[in-house]
């Protein structure tokens, strides 16, 4: 008699063909691969769609299989996905379904399901025109934007969550339908914020904002000025307009010689951001930090696109492994605590975002996730190059973050939640109705998700 398992490859081959990869198959470990290389995957069967059919295909035949389905296109968030058992999921690859096109009249960019910010960025550029978009290129539009999203542009237009227009979608039932306000309102407010547990997305509309140019740059001193950096940070953005978002980092460079001589073997106190504002007012803002002589200033007014390039993030799948805390405040204390543990080694990085503003506001008619409760969000990433280390490294980021407690505030970002931390937290008081919706829109629990209600 076949096991289940057999049962399952068979129902599998018979349905897909050659566009499953089963262990074994030339092409599973390429499918199989996130852009985190700390956490990798081994799910029971993947498979590359290229457009919507191939997504129908894959979720009935999983249905039958007695299997389920957990979409992904990059792979940044496969450390949150980790703490879910992948023995009976077929991993939906959306890479290749990477299109954008923009409407300058109504400002709305749609973007295919596996599509990137940089692709969006560019083409709304090309238009005068601007996405609530993360701090890296290559990260997934729909991951980022349907799990809340903090861009440089959330304190004053708050989560990118709340510029989704619609959502085309492959359901659980293998069903294609469309969210939005007027078509499955219900779905539709799940979908932003429950993001890949509620269907398996085609393609989405997002709104863009009409802006060509801002204030933007970055700052960078050696790290033993990080005391004062970090002071004068804190105090800018006590006193910063909600058009000002900005991040602190303490950054430590392995000596690579692939980097830049400024940054090669050297650990470094950046300040880096958008200040979407006159630059008079830009100036007279960062103009206490200037004052203590960065050794590298690019603040000035830049094409919006030149913002992907700003915050340094590695352009190549890395082994990174991450915690977060969102903060009430960042205090004088506070600003000690961060100090102390940024400079370090032991970590790769150290940063405090500066959030709040109309981020920190829910939206009228907003999905399930709208708004981030906190001021300040800090996070630490440690790199983990041999996952047999992975624990001593989770051990480490988890530590450095803990030790914000008495700022810490009952939340998390979810974007920012990449395993080993409940993120019940991330969906604030929406959790008991997004459970509820995935009862109803996923009664077998088809759909894996990085993030499970």
């Amino acid at each position: 008699m076949a096991t289940d398992s057999e049962r399952a490859a068979r129902v599998l081959r018979t349905r897909l063909g050659e566009r499953v990869s089963l262990p074994g198959d030339p092409g599973y470990l390429a499918g199989a691969g996130a852009w985190n290389l700390a956490f990798p995957q081994r799910p029971f069967a993947v498979m590359g769609a290229t457009g919507e059919g191939d997504i129908v295909d894959a979720v009935l035949a999983a249905r039958d299989a007695g299997l389920r389905v957990a979409p992904q296109s990059t792979g940044h968030a496969a450390g949150a996905l980790a703490d879910s058992d992948l023995s009976d999921v077929v991993m939906l690859s959306l890479e290749r379904m990477r299109e954008v096109s923009v409407d300058p009249g109504t400002r709305v960019a749609t973007v295919a399901g596996g599509s990137t910010w940089g692709e969006v960025v560019t083409a709304a550029a090309t238009h005068g025109l601007a996405a609530l978009h993360g701090s890296a290129a290559d990260v997934s539009v729909v991951g980022l934007a349907l799990s809340g999203g903090l861009s440089f542009y959330a304190r004053e237009s708050g989560l990118t969550v709340n510029s989704v227009r619609s959502v085309r979608v492959v359901c659980a039932d293998g069903e294609v339908r469309t969210a939005s306000d007027q078509e499955n309102p219900d779905l539709f407010w799940a979908l932003r914020g429950g993001a890949g547990g509620f269907g398996v997305v085609v393609s989405l509309e997002l709104e863009l904002i009409a802006v060509a140019e801002v204030y933007a740059g970055m700052l960078l001193w050696p790290v033993e000025r990080a005391d004062a950096v970090a002071e004068a940070w804190a105090a800018v953005t006590g006193r910063a307009p909600e058009s000002a978002t900005t991040s602190l980092r303490i950054m430590h460079f392995p000596p690579i010689p692939d980097l830049p001589p400024f940054l090669s073997g050297r650990s470094l106190v950046v300040v880096d951001g958008v200040i979407h504002d006159d630059p008079r007012i830009a100036e007279a803002l960062i103009a206490p930090l200037r004052r203590l002589d960065p050794e590298i200033d690019t603040f000035a007014l830049s094409p919006v696109a030149d913002v992907l390039d700003m915050h340094l993030d590695p352009p190549e799948p890395s082994p990174v492994v991450t915690a977060h805390r969102m903060l009430r405040a960042f205090p004088e204390d506070a600003v000690a605590r961060f100090v102390r543990t940024g400079v370090a080694d032991s970590l790769f990085i150290l940063e405090v975002r500066h959030v709040g503003g109309r981020a920190a506001r829910p939206t009228p008619g907003g999905g399930a996730v709208s708004a981030l409760s906190g001021e300040y969000l800090v996070l630490a990433i440690a790199v983990a190059p041999d996952p047999t280390i992975r624990s001593d490294v989770e051990t480490v980021v988890h530590g450095a973050v803990d030790g914000f407690h008495p700022w810490v505030e009952d939340a998390l970002a979810l974007t920012f939640v990449d395993g080993g931390v409940d993120p019940a937290a991330g969906f604030g008081g929406s959790l008991a109705a997004l459970r509820e919706a995935k009862r109803r829109w996923d009664a077998d629990g088809i759909l894996l998700a990085a993030h499970p209600v």
